[in-house]
């Protein structure tokens, strides 16, 4: 072969070569031989860690690569923590998942200087589920509470568990005690509901809020069928939820347009029971990505059936109506701000 062959055929050689170096890895082969780590912003036992960790036992086989999924625990500021990391810590590569309150995700909107992220540039991922919050009584507190208008008109407060000032359950008591007149006092200190429930097991607390639909199907259906734990008011924005049977609906106290609005305000975003969130910036094929894979995930048999096994029911929310949500609150008047977060705080 003459030598200007033999070098035309190694120079098409090393191009070759360096085209396939130089190539970006496919998009939907990031995940290869790699782990995705979910972070919880609450300790284990409670209904977030519980509802994440049967999620993250199945995601992985639905994602691409199908990499190993690990779980860990991030508690702190009612998963504000958590949050803040997963804003400006967390490698921006999709490997890094979060699961936090969606009350937590508004803190920026609602002033709190602590909260050093920016709600609309999360990658929201979507919510494991769509749920309805509660509150509810144990034991009658001593008094023989069945019903809001009971705990309105209590001799004595009713104290309610709380794990901080921006968790629900500290601001739905809130709205309780100033929307509806209720006698009550919010209590902080337990990081989960597995702690709630021990207190108020042994006689410590004798209500909580932040009582999600499946939160009482998982953690407090016993005592909720023999009548320990009874829920007196729910706080859906468009239906009552027939578990809760005979609770109160909020939006029953409501005397007029103004008041619905202000009630939207605080529980509309309440129903993304369970937001997933990547960092800011993460490159949006991959977020795509990412979001198939948690819609594919909670169509999975093997993931209905071990849900099924603890009273478990997913109603996932998709990655744009999640974003969607948050962003709606940015558009809302500052008369409704105001007194939305006036009726939450402590």
């Amino acid at each position: 072969m003459p030598k200007r062959s033999r070098l035309s055929l190694t120079a098409l050689a090393i191009a070759c070569a360096l085209s396939l170096v130089s190539q970006p890895a496919r998009s939907d082969d990031f995940l290869r031989g790699k782990t995705l780590t979910l972070q919880i912003g609450y300790p284990s036992g409670g209904g977030y860690d519980l509802n994440t960790r049967i999620f993250a036992r199945h995601y992985g086989r639905h994602l691409p690569g199908n990499p190993t999924v690990v779980v860990a625990n991030m508690p702190g500021a009612g998963s504000m923590k958590l949050a803040n990391y997963l804003y400006s810590v967390a490698p921006k590569d999709g490997t890094m998942l979060g699961v936090f309150a969606a009350s937590v995700a508004l803190e920026p909107l609602f002033g709190n200087p602590q909260a050093t992220y920016d709600t609309n540039k999360f990658s929201w991922i979507g919510s494991l589920t769509r749920d309805t919050p509660s509150c509810g009584v144990w034991k009658g507190a001593g008094q023989g509470i069945r019903t809001l208008a009971d705990l309105s008109n209590a001799k004595k407060d009713v104290l309610f568990g709380s794990s901080s000032p921006t968790a629900t359950t500290s601001q739905h008591a809130f709205v309780l005690k100033k929307f509806a007149g209720a006698h009550l006092r919010v209590i902080h200190g337990y990081p989960s509901t597995s702690d709630i429930k021990l207190a108020l097991e042994r006689g410590e607390l004798t209500g909580t809020c932040g009582l999600l639909a499946s939160t009482v199907r998982s953690t407090f259906m016993e005592e909720y069928k023999s009548g320990v734990l009874k829920i007196i008011v729910q706080f859906g924005t468009t239906e009552r939820v027939p578990l809760f049977g005979d609770a109160t609906w909020i939006y029953d106290v409501a005397k007029n347009d103004d008041d619905r609005r202000v009630l939207d305000f605080i529980f509309k975003q309440a129903e993304l029971a369970r937001p997933l969130a990547a960092p800011p910036a993460v490159p949006k094929d991959r977020v795509d990505l990412l979001r198939t894979a948690m819609l594919d995930t909670m169509k999975d048999p093997q993931l209905i059936a071990d849900a099924a096994r603890i009273g478990v029911e997913f109603e996932p929310v998709s990655g744009e109506e999640t974003a969607a949500v948050f962003a709606s609150y940015y558009k809302m008047s500052e008369a409704d701000i105001k007194r939305g977060l006036a009726l939450m705080a402590e």
